[in-house]
């Protein structure tokens, strides 16, 4: 007894022993590095703040209302020329912007800051990305249907990059400083810090490690406390009177409303992805200057809000009476077509944005419509079109972001009304379970792997990217290097990898010829004749590769 109750003290010294030097040596960091996250937060939940405010200000002087939930109103009301021209206007200095500023004329978003959390410590173009936030401002005030959650996120994310390289963190600590910005930015633009901070893991970062989540909390509060500084404790939408569910035999209806919110999210994601396409290859086929591309993009918008202008902006103002039930059915169906392909054109023109927003009015009005549906043949079973109309949003906005607990969690706070939980939560989990086995998981992935950037299959698959050849293989000093007389022969053979390639290129060379080293060269300006260079060998490959996926799982379970 003596013998255990000494050892058990021993492990009980010992173990407090470890707590107080960690307590003395790493928290005093820890500490430290929340105060960079708060201070993070307040920088980007301000720059949400301001972009809101920058769109209001120039909208209000193009349209004559900086009010966004009245913007449709107000644009009815102009002379048709002036609706065509505002957003042609806007589609030229967005693409006078881009030819300039940016190398592939392609407006910077989400996508683009999702690749630098998962390919670049972290970091994300800044040129570039102050010339997708112009361009964002300039499409959102003039008419350009998407949303503004996009630029907000790639402008917190410039100031997360110029954090991290002003205090020249590692990887791990990039992206949790990226996390803190996005998360922010999120808050304070929609007035949602839970949703905001669990964005900032489930979409950004794509992952729960614990040492992220207190910092990335601490900036997202302070982003929400910008946002009621600003804007009081109000929600983006009122909902009327109650939207409990009223039966229980009623749930059915929305795994049903999920299953079709999926498959609405689909074609809306297809139909960016198809518009785009068309308009590469019209631009290729027509010799199209880049700079042309965003104006005839508006050139389209402006001839659809002559007689819809509910596409211009964000539409909160038709997103809201759907909500609250003011539009027919056969308005609700047409509005959502609509809507659709004015977020494909705007998208397809390169013009900026995001498209959480318009997924929400889409979602909104999809719900609304199966509503007048599902109460018409079941009168007496059917709650009220609000709540249809929630979890429709809901359903839509999840599938496309691939976010389906931020997604859930954003609705909520977007609404003020907790009392849905059970019916926004199915229809949003038949929506995702549909939508993400006929995309790449969400929107933002399948924008990336049509830029060849492989994300969805998870780290195992994207990491080999990561690695040049040139920075692992062995030269031709180096100890253990190749045969110099040997990789001449392989190279005379055609086996061989170029400095510039990755592991990705280099590793499935491995699995079909079978040997263990590539020479790896340079081809020459004037004959393309390779130059070795040093060679690759294959258990150099796999250790880094190995390395980096240990140092991975690492950090997404700390």
């Amino acid at each position: 007894m003596l013998r255990a109750f000494s050892r058990q003290w021993a492990d009980m010294t010992s173990s407090f022993g470890r707590g107080w030097d960690l307590l003395r040596h790493k928290a005093p960091g820890q500490v430290t590095f929340w105060l960079i996250a708060l201070v993070v937060g307040v920088a980007s939940g301000a720059m949400a703040v301001l972009f809101r405010f920058a769109i209001n200000r120039l909208q209000a002087f193009l349209y004559g209302t900086e009010d966004v939930s009245t913007l449709a109103s107000f644009a009815s009301q102009l002379p048709w020329i002036w609706v065509v021209l505002i957003p042609v206007c806007g589609g030229v200095a967005v693409g006078l912007i881009m030819q300039f500023f940016t190398p592939d004329g392609r407006v910077r978003s989400v996508s683009d800051v999702i690749e630098g959390a998962a390919l670049t410590d972290g970091r994300v173009e800044k040129k570039a990305g102050i010339a997708s936030a112009l361009c964002s401002w300039i499409t959102l005030s003039t008419g350009g249907s998407t949303g503004r959650e996009g630029p907000v996120v790639h402008i917190a994310a410039m100031i997360a990059s110029w954090t991290s390289n002003r205090l020249r963190v590692d990887g791990i600590t990039g992206r949790d400083l990226l996390g803190c910005a996005v998360a922010a930015a999120v808050s304070a633009s929609f007035n949602a810090p839970i949703a905001g901070a669990l964005f900032g893991l489930e979409v950004v970062l794509r992952h729960f490690a614990l040492h992220a989540f207190a910092p990335i909390v601490v900036a997202s509060a302070a982003g929400t406390v910008i946002n009621r500084l600003v804007f009081g404790d109000v929600t983006e939408f009122l909902l009327p009177g109650t939207t409990t569910v009223e039966f229980y035999l009623e749930l059915p209806a929305f795994f049903l409303l999920g299953l079709v919110c999926g498959l609405v999210a689909v074609v809306m994601m297809r139909a960016i992805f198809w518009s785009e396409d068309i308009g590469n290859k019209l631009q290729k086929r027509l010799n199209l200057p880049h700079v042309l591309r965003p104006a005839l993009a508006g050139l389209l918008l402006g001839a659809i809000a002559t007689r819809f202008p509910h596409v211009i902006g964000v539409g909160y103002e038709t997103t809201s009476l759907a909500l609250t039930g003011m539009l027919g059915l056969q308005a609700a169906l047409l509005f959502c077509a609509v809507k659709v392909a004015a977020v494909s054109i705007t998208m397809a023109g390169r013009m900026g944005g995001g498209v959480f927003s318009p997924s929400l009015m889409v979602g909104a009005l999809t719900g609304l419509t199966y509503a007048h549906i599902a109460t018409a043949l079941f009168p007496d079973q059917s709650s009220a079109f609000t709540l249809y109309a929630l979890a429709g949003m809901g359903a839509v906005a999840a599938a496309v972001l691939g976010a389906p607990i931020s997604t859930t969690l954003i609705v909520f706070e977007l609404t003020g009304d907790w009392q849905t939980g059970l019916a926004v939560m199915i229809s949003v989990s038949m929506s995702i379970s549909v939508a993400s086995r006929l995309v790449d998981r969400s929107f933002f992935l399948t924008q990336l792997k049509r830029r060849k950037v492989h994300l969805a299959a998870g780290p195992q698959t994207y990491l080999l990217a990561m690695f040049r050849v040139a920075s692992v293989m062995r030269k031709p000093a180096d100890p253990g290097a190749a045969d110099e007389e040997a990789c001449l022969r392989m190279i005379e053979q055609g086996l061989y990898v170029l400095t510039s390639a990755t592991l990705e290129t280099a590793l499935p060379r491995f699995d079909k010829s079978g040997v263990a080293f590539l020479p790896v060269v340079t081809l020459t300006t004037d004959t393309q004749e390779p130059r070795l260079q040093g060679a690759l060998f294959h258990v150099d490959a796999l250790k880094a590769y190995n390395r980096a996926l240990a140092a991975t799982a690492a950090e997404e379970h700390s």
